[in-house]
C-alpha cells in the first residue's frame, strides 16, 4: 500500500475513492476556530503543497492575519481519498495545507514568502527524504489575482535561487480544485505531537 510512484497517474489510472467525505472535528486544535466553511466573508483561501503537510501547516497557523488552517489532499483525481491511498501515489493528490486568511491583515505576498523559504521548490516529486508525488511543491490559487502574484513571486525567487547556483523551480501553479480534508489525527499534528516528525527544510535563499 505504501509503495511510491514518481509519476502522477491519469484519471483513468487513479484509484476511484468513495462518495463519503472524511469525518473530522472541525475545531482547530491550536486556536479553536473552525477549519470548515462557512468562513467570515472577508477571508480568502489559498492552498500550498510544500512537502509533508504536518510541518507545512505549522508554518502558517500562527501568522497574524491567518484565520485558520487545515491539512488535506488536492490536485489529484481520487474522490475523498484516505492517507494510505494518497501514499501509494495512485490518487494524483498532493499533501497540502489550506490557508484561510484576511487580506487586509496579511498579504498573499507574505504567505508566498513563507512558502518559498520553508522548503526546496526545485526537488520535483520529493522534499528531502520524503519521496513521492504527494510531496511535490504546489500553489493552488482561488482567483486570478492570486494566480498572477504566484507566478510573479516564482519568477522573482528563481532569480534569487539561480544567483546561488540552485536548480530550476518545479512548483506547479494551478487553480485550486476540490480540497479533501485529511484524517483528524493529521490536523495540527505537530501541536498535538510537539516532537513529531518534520522533514521540511528551506534552501537558505531568501524570497524578495
Amino acid at each position: 500500500m505504501f509503495s511510491k510512484s514518481m509519476e502522477i497517474p491519469s484519471s483513468a489510472q487513479a484509484l476511484p475513492g468513495r462518495d463519503e467525505k472524511m469525518q473530522l472535528n472541525p475545531v482547530h486544535y491550536v486556536h479553536g476556530r473552525s477549519m470548515v466553511e462557512p468562513f467570515p466573508q472577508n477571508m480568502e483561501q489559498v492552498i500550498f503543497g510544500l512537502g509533508c503537510f504536518w510541518g507545512a501547516e505549522k508554518k502558517f497557523w500562527n501568522l497574524e492575519g491567518v484565520y485558520t488552517t487545515a491539512v488535506g489532499y488536492a490536485a489529484g483525481h481520487t474522490l475523498n481519498p484516505s492517507y494510505e491511498e494518497v501514499c501509494t501515489g495512485m490518487t494524483g493528490h498532493n499533501e497540502v495545507v489550506l490557508v484561510v486568511y484576511d487580506p487586509a491583515v496579511v498579504s498573499l505576498q507574505i504567505l508566498l514568502k513563507v512558502f518559498w523559504e520553508s522548503h526546496d521548490p526545485t526537488q520535483g516529486m520529493r522534499q528531502g527524504n520524503d519521496q513521492g508525488t504527494q510531496y511535490r511543491s504546489g500553489i493552488y490559487y482561488s482567483n486570478e489575482s492570486q494566480h498572477q502574484q504566484a507566478v510573479s513571486s516564482m519568477n522573482d525567487y528563481q532569480v534569487n535561487l539561480s544567483a546561488q547556483g540552485l536548480s530550476m523551480i518545479t512548483t506547479e501553479i494551478q487553480a485550486a480544485g476540490e480540497f479533501y480534508y485529511a484524517e483528524d489525527y493529521h490536523q495540527q499534528y505537530l501541536a498535538k505531537n510537539p516532537s513529531g516528525y518534520c522533514g521540511l527544510g528551506g534552501t537558505g535563499v531568501l524570497s524578495s
